[in-house]
C-alpha cells in the first residue's frame, strides 16, 4: 500500500491536460508547452488511464471536454495556479516580475502591443505576459492579473475601470482609395467594394457592419465581395494591405490613422454602444508591478491626441 499523503497524477500530465482543456486542442497545447501533438495526446491518454475516465470526447476536427473532464479541469487549473503563485512568491527579487494580461487578439494586436514598448522602457524589470482569447477569464482561478474586456458600455462590471468607448466608420488603405477614385465617394459606393468583416454569428453576413450601415440607411447593402476573419487584428492587416474596406474602431486604430496606413473615405462616424474596460484581480491589485502596468494602461487609454476619422459622429 502506498504511504504517499497525496495520490495525484504526475505534474507533467496535469500541465498537458490543463493546456489541452483550456485550448480544446492538442496541437495548440503542444505549442504552448513545447511538446509534439502526439506527445500531448499520449499524456492525456495516460492521465485518462490513471483516472479511469475519459476526459475528452474526440470529434472530427474538434475536442470537447466530458462532464468529468470539465470538473477535473477546474480543479487542476486552481491547483496549478496556486502552485504557480506560491513559486513566484518565493523567487528572488532579481527575477522578472510577471504581469499576466488577458484580452482579445484584436485589442492586443492593434492597440496594446504597438504601445507596449513605452511600458517596457519605463519598467524593464516587469515581464508582461499577454494571453489572448474571446472567453472571459476568471482572474483568480486562471492566474490572470489584469483583464481587458470589450463590453456594452451600459453593462461594464462594477469593479472595472473604463478605458474608452469607440466610434466606428469605414476605413481602407490609401492605395485602395486612390484606385477606387470616384467609385468610393459616398457610403452607397461600398456596393462596389469588398468588405472585410469578422466571422458571422447567425445568418447575417454583415452583422458587425450593421450599426454603421443602418445609420447610413443602407441596411440592405450588398457588397461586391466579403472576406471573413476570426480576429480583428487580422482584419485590419488585410485592410492595410488593400484587400478591402474594414469597419474601423476608433480609438483602437488611432495610431494607424495618424500614420496614414488607413484612411476614412467618408465623413460620418457612428458612436458604438460598446467599449473597453480593465479589471484587476484582487490578489494582484497591490503588487507594485501590477500597479505600474495599470497606471500606464489607463494613461495610454486616456491620453490626449487620439486620432478620429474626419467628420461628424452620430449617436
Amino acid at each position: 500500500m502506498s504511504r504517499r499523503a497525496y495520490d495525484v497524477p504526475p505534474l507533467e500530465l496535469l500541465v498537458a491536460f490543463e493546456a489541452a482543456g483550456r485550448h480544446l486542442s492538442f496541437t495548440r497545447a503542444a505549442d504552448e508547452i513545447a511538446l509534439t501533438q502526439s506527445a500531448v495526446s499520449r499524456q492525456i491518454q495516460a492521465l485518462e488511464g490513471r483516472l479511469g475516465v475519459a476526459l475528452f470526447r474526440r470529434l472530427h476536427r474538434a475536442l470537447v471536454l466530458t462532464e468529468e473532464g470539465r470538473s477535473f479541469l477546474q480543479a487542476t487549473t486552481e491547483a496549478l495556479a496556486t502552485i504557480d503563485r506560491a513559486a513566484r512568491a518565493l523567487k528572488g527579487s532579481g527575477e522578472p516580475r510577471p504581469v499576466v494580461v488577458s484580452t482579445t487578439a484584436g485589442f492586443a494586436g492593434v492597440w496594446l502591443i504597438p504601445r507596449l514598448s513605452s511600458f517596457v522602457a519605463a519598467c524593464p524589470g516587469v515581464d508582461v505576459r499577454i494571453s489572448t482569447g474571446n472567453a472571459l477569464a476568471n482572474l483568480e482561478r486562471d492566474g490572470v492579473d489584469v483583464a481587458i474586456r470589450y463590453r456594452p458600455v451600459d453593462s461594464l462590471p462594477a469593479a472595472g475601470v473604463r478605458l474608452f468607448g469607440e466610434t466606428v466608420s469605414p476605413v481602407c488603405s490609401p492605395r485602395l482609395l486612390r484606385a477606387a477614385g470616384t467609385a468610393l465617394k459616398v457610403p452607397a459606393d461600398l456596393a462596389s467594394q469588398t468588405l472585410l468583416r469578422m466571422e458571422p454569428f447567425g445568418s447575417n453576413q454583415l452583422q458587425d457592419w450593421g450599426l454603421w450601415l443602418q445609420a447610413m440607411h443602407l441596411a440592405d447593402l450588398k457588397p461586391a465581395g466579403v472576406l471573413h476573419f476570426s480576429s480583428y487584428d487580422q482584419l485590419i492587416q488585410a485592410a492595410i494591405a488593400g484587400q478591402g474596406v474594414a469597419l474601423g474602431r476608433v480609438p483602437l486604430i488611432d495610431q494607424l490613422l495618424k500614420a496614414k496606413k488607413l484612411v476614412a473615405p467618408f465623413a460620418d462616424a457612428v458612436v458604438s454602444p460598446r467599449g473597453y474596460c480593465m479589471l484587476v484581480a484582487a490578489s494582484a491589485a497591490k503588487r507594485p508591478e501590477v500597479v505600474a502596468f495599470t497606471v500606464w494602461l489607463a494613461a495610454e487609454a486616456h491620453g490626449p491626441g487620439s486620432a478620429r476619422p474626419q467628420g461628424r459622429a452620430r449617436a
